[in-house]
C-alpha cells in the first residue's frame, strides 16, 4: 500500500449520502471504502487501514459514538483520525464526541469544502 495514498472509510447507512461522499473524496485523490453499518466498518479497519474514519453519529446497532470509543481503545487503530457527522448540533454531543476520541465534529448540513478542509487538515 502506497504510504502517500490518502485513505478514508466512510460509514453511513444512507446509501445516497454515502455515494455522494465516496465520489467527493475519490475526485479529490482519496482511496475510499464505504460501510453501511458500524459492524461493517469495524470489520474493514484492519484490511483497509484508513487514515480517516468519517462516521455518522446515528447508526443502527452501533452508534458513531460507540465506533469512536472502540477505535480509540484499540492501540493499532489510534493513528486513525475520526470525523463524526451528525444532524444534531447540541453542544453536549460535540463534547461527548471529543471525549470518545473524535478529532472533528461536523453538523449537517455542511459544505463539501468544509468537509474536505477538515479531512485534509487531519492528515497533516
Amino acid at each position: 500500500m502506497d504510504p502517500q495514498t490518502k485513505r478514508i472509510l466512510i460509514v453511513d447507512d444512507d446509501p445516497n449520502f454515502g455515494l455522494a461522499l465516496e465520489l467527493l473524496f475519490a475526485q479529490n485523490g482519496y482511496q475510499v471504502e464505504v460501510a453501511r453499518s458500524g459492524e461493517e466498518a469495524l470489520d474493514r479497519m484492519d484490511a483497509f487501514r484508513p487514515q480517516i474514519l468519517l462516521v455518522e453519529s446515528r447508526l443502527p446497532f452501533r452508534s458513531g459514538f460507540e465506533i469512536c470509543q472502540i477505535v480509540h481503545a484499540r492501540r493499532e487503530w489510534q493513528p486513525v483520525r475520526i470525523i463524526l457527522m451528525t444532524a444534531n448540533e447540541r453542544k453536549p454531543e460535540a463534547a461527548k464526541a471529543a471525549a470518545l476520541g473524535a478529532d472533528a465534529y461536523l453538523t449537517k448540513p455542511f459544505s463539501t469544502k468544509e468537509l474536505l478542509e477538515t479531512a485534509n487538515k487531519l492528515l497533516v
